[in-house]
Formats: structure tokens, C-alpha cells, sequence
């Protein structure tokens, strides 16, 4: 059976991401696989604090993990299981998702404990490009349940349609409406047309699944904004994006366009690289 991997670093902002990949698993038909990297010779004992949970445990980080397992084991449909790996954060993240055949990997982006590797939000972003599985970003303030609307931004990139297919398969499980959103610096003819032929294709694959489509198209320099805008606006409740961006957009972005999604997007963004 398939599963989602969760890295925790037990703070609330991990465990709020927890409870978010909950929801995806019961709907994807998933387990869930937990992860904690640590330090060569850290010691974890003292005061664990996240949702309702104040608790003396022992320095082992079974202890921790076994909390977590026994408050939402009922939850989940499935089952959950875990793993302890030592050495850099992100990689270990990333190399369990690889080896381990991930569906994707839940994460939050702010993540703050009591512990000495204080690893969630600083790793967020180096997961998100390395990844070989689609990686969902979660704010903490993000506190809706399920999953009705996703916004789809289209560009003129040969990979942008890349993230179609997974994204209208949580789409079905969900019950959820697509927005495409073609987003262009220019009014250049043959931009729009490309947009117009990437929109066609997109929707029609998204109809013949039998996924309600939406259509928007908007001209402008920033494409994190006009994103994020849109779907704040409509009330979204996931962004899905590619990790690169048209050559013709760099120079209207400070940093890269992923980067920027997840650092700043109140909404939950799912981010895919281009295979």
C-alpha cells in the first residue's frame, strides 16, 4: 500500500501538517510514514508542547513518535509507521521519500520546538527542489478541512502540464474543482496562443476525468502574486506548481518562482520537479 511521508520535527507547525496528511491519506487510500532526522548524540528529554500536549517523556524519541501514533492512530484509516534517520535534514527526507517509493511528502514550512534541531520550516524549501515525489507545503495558520478548490497555474514551459496528472487524481478522490490559470507577461501573439493550445489540452484531459475545470487567464509580471491572489480570492485550498518557470518570467521574480510560493502562500501549495 502507498503511503505519505510526513517529516516531524515535534513542533506544532510538524504536527499541524500531520493532521492535514491525515485528511489526504483517508482520501488517497494511504498510509502514513513519519520521519525524524536528528544529530549524532542529541539529547531529547524535557517538555514535548504541541495541540494539547504537554508531557514529560523519556529521552528516547520512540516516546515521541509513540504520543503522536496513540492521539491519531483513530483517525486514520490506515496505518501509520515511522522512521529515525541521523544526518542532514533534507536529505535524509528526501532519500527515504526516493527509497521508500513515497507518494508524496506532507510538510509544514514554519516549524519551531523545544528540541535542538529546530528543522521543519529552514528545510522546507530545500526538500521542495530535491524531491523525486510531489512535495505539499503547509503553513501553520492554514486551518481548513478538506479539499474543494485547486488552483493550476499553466505557463509556456514544456514541463508545466507535468503536474496534471497527480494533481486531477487528488482532485477525483477529493471531489474537488480545478482552476486553470494561464498567467503571461505580455500580450504576444504566439504566447497566448501556446497558452491558449497548453489550457486546451490541460482541460480536456482534466473534463475526460470527469473533474469540473475552471478557466482564468491574466496578464502580469509577478506571477507569485497573481497566483496567490487568485486563489486567496476564490477561496482555494491547494496551489499546485512546477519548481521552474518560462525563461521570460525570471526577471520579473526575486528569487525563484517555487521559492517564493512556498515562503509566502497562506494556501497550501503542492510543488512538483520537472522529470
Amino acid at each position: 500500500m502507498r503511503h505519505i511521508l510526513v517529516p516531524i520535527d515535534f513542533s506544532g507547525d510538524s504536527v499541524h501538517a500531520l493532521e492535514n496528511a491525515i485528511e489526504y491519506a483517508n482520501m488517497l487510500n494511504a498510509n502514513i510514514r513519519l520521519i525524524h532526522v536528528t544529530k549524532k548524540n542529541a539529547v531529547y528529554n524535557g517538555t514535548i508542547d504541541f495541540n494539547d500536549y504537554s508531557k514529560i517523556l523519556s529521552n528516547s524519541i520512540d516516546d515521541y513518535f509513540e504520543l503522536i501514533i496513540n492521539k491519531y492512530k483513530e483517525k486514520l484509516h490506515a496505518s501509520f509507521d515511522y522512521k529515525i534517520r541521523e544526518g542532514k535534514v533534507y536529505a535524509e527526507i528526501i532519500n527515504q521519500a526516493k527509497y521508500g517509493d513515497a507518494l508524496m511528502i506532507i510538510m509544514g514550512t514554519h516549524g519551531m520546538s523545544g528540541f535542538e534541531a529546530r528543522w521543519v520550516g529552514s528545510n522546507a524549501f530545500r526538500v521542495v527542489v530535491n524531491s523525486a515525489c510531489p512535495v505539499v507545503t503547509i503553513r501553520f495558520g492554514f486551518e481548513k478541512n478538506g479539499l474543494k478548490k485547486i488552483v493550476l497555474p499553466l505557463d509556456t514551459s514544456k514541463v508545466t502540464r507535468q503536474k496534471v496528472p497527480f494533481v486531477t487524481e487528488i482532485a477525483q478522490a477529493f471531489g474537488a474543482e480545478i482552476y486553470l490559470v494561464d498567467i503571461h507577461s505580455s500580450e504576444k501573439k504566439s504566447i497566448i496562443e501556446k497558452l491558449n493550445k497548453y489550457s486546451d489540452q490541460v482541460s480536456d484531459y482534466i473534463n475526460k476525468k470527469n473533474v469540473k475545470c475552471y478557466r482564468e487567464s491574466f496578464v502580469g509580471e509577478n506571477l507569485t502574486e497573481t497566483v496567490i491572489n487568485f486563489a486567496v480570492g476564490i477561496d482555494a485550498d491547494l496551489i499546485a506548481i512546477m519548481t521552474e518557470q518560462p525563461e521570460s518570467a525570471k526577471n520579473f521574480i526575486i528569487g525563484t518562482y517555487a521559492q517564493q510560493m512556498v515562503n509566502h502562500s497562506p494556501i497550501p501549495v503542492i510543488s512538483f520537479n520537472p522529470v
